[in-house]
């Protein structure tokens, strides 16, 4: 029991680490339904500008964020390479636009370093910590803030 214990407290998470542009970011695994390819979204009137727009997924209608655009980076020019990255954020389904998945990693919850305290308020809300794996820094996006309707005030 002790055992198991000291497990659970640096116990190994997977991640789903995904590309924008040249930024490595990574989502805890356990929110991924699945990752599919680019499909044409349809656009909302007067939605965000990091709301691609809406998909029909298997007879659900799926709202697409453009993960880089919602981060502050330039809008995803999206093509046929682009991947969308099927998630459950609280109660709701969204997709996110992406340049491409990359690797599943398995971490323990004790390499998640703070994200630096020179990030601003806003990417501290949507980055939770930072990996440091093999020389490469992966920030780890807290999805639970993507679709908060604080951030969107404050953005």
């Amino acid at each position: 029991m002790t055992e198991s214990k000291s497990a659970a407290a640096g116990s190994p998470c997977e991640f789903v680490a995904f590309r924008i542009g040249v930024q490595e970011f990574c989502i805890d695994i356990m929110s991924v339904r699945e990752i599919r390819g680019w499909t044409p979204a349809t656009a909302l009137p007067h939605a965000p500008s990091y709301v691609r727009g809406v998909i029909n997924l298997r007879g659900s209608v799926l709202p697409i964020v453009d993960l880089a655009e919602r981060l502050g980076f330039p809008p995803t020019d999206a093509t046929a390479r682009q991947v969308i990255i099927v998630v459950q954020v609280g109660g709701q389904i969204i997709g996110l636009l992406v340049d491409a998945v990359s690797d599943i990693l398995t971490q323990s919850t004790e390499n998640i370093q703070p994200t630096p305290d020179v990030a601003t308020d806003i990417v501290r809300s949507f980055v939770r910590g930072v990996l440091a794996i093999d020389g490469r820094m992966i920030g780890l996006v807290e999805l639970d803030s993507l679709m908060s309707a604080q951030l969107e005030n404050a953005a």
